[in-house]
């Protein structure tokens, strides 16, 4: 498979394009939204009989977005959401929640990327979560790649001990203000034109693995990964399935312009407002860039 051309190299860098949230189709909208309260620590800024807005209490936005299905299939092998990955504003916050869902006795995984510590579980519909800190940017690892220096990420054990230490005596009392969509990670049908793709929306490639691909605006570790570890030449989901229905991403107001001139030389169709231009990935999935 081929990749789009790139747009003209002559557009200025974008800056803060980044994720905003994640909208998720679910076979049971009450048993989720109970989930994510209970075990996230969101709070419900919106529902309706069909549809509920997540997000940290007091914001004004939500992070994440479920849809009712009304005929719920099995899920099957298809692109879409490998995770959504939620950003604490510090390792005392990822120590709090570490103790809360272990005191829930909540499947997790763990990990240190170098760059972060991450913790990882799945929702009641098998959508993958991560929750996560970074580390400060001067500690960022790096080394010699293909292309020159390139972001250094692993896979390493978590610190659990260190975590749960830097939170003190301190509890869990649901997601605290400043979290973010830190990070959207994909499941895509081909990895080289997913990349290509999203570089000539303005992301920059970061780092490779075999399988998978890392790229962010701005210096970030990654803003978005696309990977085929279980999805290699995959379709899109099949209906009344659960699955991610939308990924929003968000630019600063004076950068949506040049956004647009990139999404528009795209050999896909694009639809646009003045405040907003989706478009469908080459693995199907559906994206939204909004101008804040």
């Amino acid at each position: 498979m081929t990749g789009p051309s790139m747009p003209d190299s002559a557009l200025p860098a974008l800056l803060t394009l980044r994720p905003d949230a994640a909208e998720l189709s679910v076979s049971d909208l009450a048993r989720s939204v109970a989930f994510y309260q209970t075990v996230l620590g969101f709070s419900v800024l919106s529902q309706t009989a069909g549809q509920a807005e997540l997000g940290v209490t007091g914001a004004g936005w939500p992070l994440l977005v479920l849809h009712a299905l009304e005929r719920p299939a099995p899920p099957q092998r298809a692109s879409g959401l490998y995770h959504f990955a939620l950003l604490l504003p510090s390792r005392a916050d990822l120590g709090r929640f570490l103790g809360h869902v272990a005191g829930l006795g909540v499947r997790i995984g763990a990990s240190d990327h170098l760059m972060s510590e991450a913790i990882y579980l799945n929702d009641p519909d098998g959508h993958g979560i991560e929750v996560y800190r970074d580390r400060l940017r001067s500690e960022w690892p790096y080394e010699a790649g293909s292309q020159g220096q390139q972001l250094k990420m692993a896979t390493d054990p978590l610190d659990v001990q260190g975590v749960l230490d830097s939170a003190g005596t301190t509890l869990w009392t649901g997601l605290p203000v400043g979290s973010v969509m830190g990070h959207l990670h994909l499941k895509v049908s081909d990895q080289p034109a997913s990349s290509r793709f999203y570089q000539a929306l303005g992301f920059e490639l970061m780092t490779e693995f075999p399988g998978a691909s890392f790229l962010a605006v701005g210096g970030y570790h990654h803003h978005l990964g696309v990977n085929v570890w279980e999805s290699r030449g995959a379709g899109p989901p099949a209906p009344n399935t659960p699955a991610l229905q939308l990924a929003q991403f968000s630019v600063e107001a004076a950068e949506f312009p040049a956004l647009l001139s990139r999404l528009e030389a795209m050999p896909v169709p694009v639809q646009a407002t003045q405040e907003w231009a989706e478009l469908t990935d080459p693995s199907g999935i559906r994206l939204r860039f909004s101008r804040r």
